[in-house]
């Protein structure tokens, strides 16, 4: 069974639990431009953890294990390599762009009191608008990831960006992530030390395009 056949049936599932469309909206967007984020060895360390069973839903979500963004956010983000690249550390990417389908699928299996760590389908998320990046931080030395306050999608208080416990490493590592992040336009999410969103935000729509329309519009 393909990893596209599995995509598909997931999103028809989640769609036959809800007749919930894809939220409208008003006003003037700019033409969506996705664009590729790409793994290198010196440059973004892709771990698209949602194209794997390591997530929170236990299963793979996504086709394939690709990240993309609208392209003054993955101009933003390329600088934001380039910062970290000269205090010896790189990005690792764990989700860019989200179709719209996968998160409501995340909604509707997410317990209430845990629904702060996902994205209302009825306003959508910014990742939805190709807006919205997960990422951590890697050495540069060494290419394994450094010590964060908590695991990524981890729903548990060691998430917030104001978490004070933990290791003084992983706290400093965060912090400079987050500067790195704030100084090229990226704002974080307070429940998730992960998740940034960038300015651009609402001058696009709500998507819920599958990767592989978008490599076929390219």
């Amino acid at each position: 069974m393909s990893a596209t056949f599995l995509f598909c049936l997931t999103l028809i599932l989640g769609a036959m639990c809800s007749a919930a469309p894809l939220p409208a909206e008003k006003g003037r967007f700019r033409k969506s431009d996705l664009v590729e984020l790409y793994h290198t060895p010196s440059g973004f360390h892709l771990d698209i953890r949602y194209a794997v069973a390591n997530n929170f839903t236990g299963r793979a979500v996504y086709p394939e294990a690709r990240a993309f963004l609208q392209r003054p956010a993955a101009q933003a983000l390329k600088r934001v390599q380039k910062s970290l690249a000269k205090q010896g550390y790189g990005l690792i990417v764990y989700d860019a762009y989200r179709p719209w389908s996968v998160t409501k699928l995340f909604w509707d299996m997410t317990p209430d009191d845990k629904k702060q760590f996902v994205a209302d389908p009825s306003h959508g998320s910014r990742h939805n608008r190709g807006c919205a990046v997960d990422v951590s931080l890697y050495d540069a030395g060494t290419g394994k990831p450094v010590s964060m306050p908590s695991d990524y999608d981890e729903t548990s208080e060691r998430a917030h960006v104001g978490y004070a416990k933990g290791s003084a490493a992983a706290r400093r590592h965060r912090e400079i992530l987050r500067a790195a992040m704030e100084g090229e336009g990226f704002t974080v999410y307070a429940h998730e030390w992960w998740h940034f969103d960038y300015k651009d935000h609402a001058k696009y729509r709500l998507a819920d395009i599958p990767f592989a329309a978008i490599l076929a519009a390219k």
